[in-house]
């Protein structure tokens, strides 16, 4: 009653209104509008609860003073509860729409699934009739290859605007018998089984003329917006050098008729790249439809000059293009289909596989338009988040700089002024081409220099049995494994008004630290962007306390084994420290492309994580210790490993420049082998792998070493009853646990040696990075002192509770957390032998 007589009093003062509210015993505390929005305006400001912050908003807020604290508590737990219930009733309405847009994508697949049906048991009973007929093979029908089978048109069709309009019509009429049709015999991709969570919906051909590829998929975006970004192929492709338009006509029902000069890259220094002379049309079908089809055209000698089109091999385009329909309540349905023949004949045997698969486009070309739409449409909606502040088209604008930078140098192209030197050894692994700096005016990646230009060294070599996505990750986790930080430097000293040969500078000893920052990555994590730090001091005395810290902007892709994708790829170029958002740079790296990969049983990729750490103590050959189960047999089958590394020079340090380039990359190659025998699976013989101690246990073993040891200590379960049982559900609670938990080893110098998600959150890092950070690196004065304090209890009693305080990320960010937990790690086996501390930050967050 006092309660209530306080309020009445303060609204007869206050004059405003009252509004009720659910206590908690269910019943309603009226609230002047006031306090409704003093309450507000904190929850606003500090909505995560327990947090100090909150309290002391409350304290300094008069108004707030006459309500009980419980009151206020449940005040905001009501808040939290309408906030959340207005979400998630905004994400079933969308999940909704999206649900119906996808079953009717899935009925129109139906459709055509089951007209393909019928196509087939015609054409089964049509040669049957003719077998038992005793006509012979030759007539058995070919109606699927005729069917897509087209020749190309002449550019005396394509010399008045009726022929092209006719050109037009007949390859809108043979894309849409792809897309939507029957035309092609299309099969389920392998790998890409449809679901809930998967892209799209992706098919190759089976038995046509040429290799074709097909995706259906739900997109977030209007027809015009995901027509402008695909008609842009250069901005998504990164095969694509450059797309010209030559020529444009208005055709008579309101569409547009052009004629392009298309160049694409070759992905190896072993052949030569392809280019497409076509017609696309784009027009808008009577549903409302968006369409834009493509063609090739005959006329070798067409583009803009024979000098630049003689480094290429004319490839051709059957009726490909992309079917664009709207969908009700907002969102687009995309049909894509690429269909193209590339002369594989023009390549050597061994790279054939990349350009007679139709499984190749697909990963390349279809899939990556599909991926590429949907991660814009997620960045449009808000829901991907980068690293530093950045915007996501900046981010896609460096990774376009790397892929399009590493893609020049490989191809070496005369029109961008690449010539090659001659070899003075009379050895052909390593190719050495130069550039001047005058053809580099017009390069995106230009580098500032007085003299001298560009210099790369680049080779491809053929591996059998290593999987491309381990490699990758081993030479992305372990740069010193086959790095020269010397080398590094010279490179970043591009980015100054001068430079000197690597041989004439300071020398500079590595400290062995690799910082890798996340700034971004796709959707589905196949491609990351990164900034990586590696620490130097300089040996001379003069300059002993100067950082010689280098900084490198770095692309990965392809480092998860289940993901299906073209290639794997380590790209990397130095970067000024303050990363301006329009830095130069001049890309290096690696490219590994499977040619005919055999999958036989694909470890999980927490163990493959693993073994690629193991492989930096250990690359020696020897037996296989303890029950593999076949798994080390996880790829069978052949890649092709380009490397490419580009180097400044002035003029009259270019020989000086090549020989060092030459043995690096040799020196680069001959770690590369060493790195890729250590994780090639033999089947017979002894095997090259990691040595497996209890010192370093798999996830699994270390998750359940985490939760039995804080049971021992602290007398209650770190996780919920209903998670805790044994194998995968036990890591993967670990894993998402809402609390930030770390392991750090028991050394002179402590450092972490695991994390579960909302660690790596809360330091900013990655589970590679973390292994370079000290413990004491976090904690500021009085996080270390507290630490200090109660370390002799911990090892004595196993356990301590640290108060709250403030911690800091590798960013430099200030965490604040309620409380701390520190316990013994110790093995199921050994009670006495402890492994490592683990520490549980409650209610963190940043300041």
């Amino acid at each position: 009653m006092a309660m209530v007589a306080q309020q009445q009093h303060h609204r007869e003062n206050s004059g405003g209104s009252l509004s009720k509210h659910l206590d908690a015993a269910g019943k309603y505390v009226r609230y002047t509008a006031e306090q409704v929005e003093a309450l507000e305006r904190v929850y606003v400001e500090c909505p995560k609860p327990s947090s100090l912050r909150r309290q002391q908003l409350i304290r300094e807020c008069p108004i707030l003073s006459n309500i009980e604290p419980k009151q206020i508590k449940v005040w905001f737990q009501n808040r939290r509860c309408r906030e959340k219930q207005r979400k998630e009733s905004t994400r079933l309405q969308s999940v909704n729409r999206k649900l119906n847009a996808m079953n009717k994508l899935l009925m129109e697949e139906n459709d055509r699934l089951q007209k393909q049906v019928s196509q087939l048991v015609c054409e089964n009973g049509f040669m049957k009739q003719h077998l038992h007929s005793a006509t012979g093979p030759t007539a058995v029908d070919a109606s699927c290859e005729s069917a897509v089978t087209t020749p190309r048109h002449s550019l005396g069709d394509a010399s008045n605007p009726a022929g092209l309009l006719s050109i037009a019509e007949e390859t809108l009429a043979e894309f849409l018998s792809k897309a939507t049709g029957t035309a092609v015999d299309w099969v389920q991709m392998p790998g890409m089984k449809p679901g809930p969570g998967s892209v799209g919906i992706f098919a190759i051909s089976q038995s046509c003329s040429g290799v074709a590829a097909r995706a259906c998929g739900l997109v977030g975006l209007e027809p015009i917006k995901i027509a402008e970004i695909l008609k842009d192929r250069s901005s998504w492709f990164r095969d694509c050098r450059s797309l010209e338009v030559f020529t444009m006509f208005p055709a008579g029902n309101g569409g547009t008729i052009e004629m392009l000069y298309t160049q694409t890259y070759a992905p190896t220094t072993l052949a030569p790249a392809r280019d497409f002379w076509t017609l696309r049309y784009t027009t808008t079908m009577e549903n409302g439809s968006l369409v834009i089809c493509e063609r090739s055209l005959s006329g070798t000698g067409a583009g803009p000059n024979a000098a630049a089109a003689s480094q290429f091999v004319r490839a051709e385009m059957l009726p490909s293009g992309y079917l664009i329909r709207p969908c009700d309540g907002g969102g687009s349905i995309i049909h894509i289909v690429d269909h193209l023949n590339l002369e594989a004949w023009n390549v050597p045997e061994v790279l054939r596989p990349l350009y007679e698969s139709s499984k190749v486009v697909a990963q390349r070309t279809t899939i990556a338009a599909l991926k590429y739409i949907r991660q814009i449409a997620q960045e449009t909606s808000g829901e991907v988040v980068y690293g530093l502040g950045r915007q996501p088209a900046v981010l896609r604008t460096f990774s376009q700089k790397l892929s399009r930078g590493f893609n020049d140098a490989i191809n070496g192209f005369n029109d961008d002024g690449w010539s090659l030197l001659n070899c003075n050894d009379n050895a052909e692994d390593v190719i050495i081409a130069v550039t001047s700096a005058k053809n580099l005016t017009s390069s995106s990646n230009t580098i500032p220099m007085v003299g001298g230009g560009i210099l790369c060294a680049k080779a491809s070599m053929l591996l059998q049995n290593v999987p491309p996505a381990v490699l990758v990750r081993f030479l992305r986790e372990h740069r010193s494994e086959w790095a020269d930080f010397n080398v590094d430097a010279y490179a970043a000293a591009s980015l100054k008004s001068t430079y000197a040969y690597p041989g004439m500078r300071d020398h500079t000893r590595f400290t062995g630290s690799q910082i890798i920052m996340p700034l971004g990555q796709t959707i589905e994590y196949e491609e990351m962007l990164e900034v990586i730090r590696l620490e130097g001091h300089s040996l001379s005395h003069e300059d002993a306390f100067m950082p010689r810290d280098i900084h490198l902007l770095q692309l990965c892709t392809g480092i998860d084994e289940s993901a299906v994708g073209a290639c794997s790829e380590l790209i990397f170029a130095p970067i000024d420290e303050m990363f301006p958002d329009d830095a130069q740079l001049l890309p290096s790296g690696f490219r590994i492309i499977p040619l005919d990969s055999k999958p036989v049983d694909l470890q999980d990729s927490l163990t493959s994580h693993h073994k690629t750490l193991d492989l930096t103590s250990s690359l020696e050959v020897g037996p296989t210790v303890g029950n593999n189960n076949g798994k080390n047999a996880a790829y069978s089958g052949r890649s092709i490993l380009t490397i490419a590394f580009q180097f400044p020079f002035e003029s009259s340090l270019q020989d000086n420049v090549a020989t060092m380039a030459r043995q690096y990359v040799r020196s680069v190659v001959s770690s590369v082998q060493r790195v890729a025998m250590a994780i090639s699976p033999s089947e017979t013989g002894p095997v090259v792998g990691p040595k497996i101690s209890p010192a370093s246990p798999e996830a699994l073993t270390l998750a359940h070493w985490i939760c039995q040891s804080y049971s021992y200590y602290v007398g209650s379960e770190l996780l919920r009853s209903t998670d805790s049982a044994s194998g995968e559900g036990l890591l993967k609670s670990l894993w998402q646990h809402q609390d930030a938990i770390l392991c750090c080893s028991l050394k002179a110098v402590p450092v972490f040696t695991f994390a579960n998600q909302a660690g790596l959150d809360m330091l900013e890092t990655t589970l590679v990075s973390l292994q370079d950070i000290p413990l004491e690196k976090i904690f500021d004065d009085c996080g270390r002192k507290a630490l200090f304090s109660e370390f002799a209890k911990i090892m004595q009693q196993g356990f301590a509770q640290l108060p709250g305080g403030i911690c800091m990320s590798i960013m430099g960010r200030h965490i604040s957390y309620e409380q701390a937990f520190v316990w013994k790690v110790f093995a199921a086996e050994d009670e006495t032998t402890v492994h490592c501390l683990a520490f549980s930050f409650v209610n963190w967050s940043f300041v």
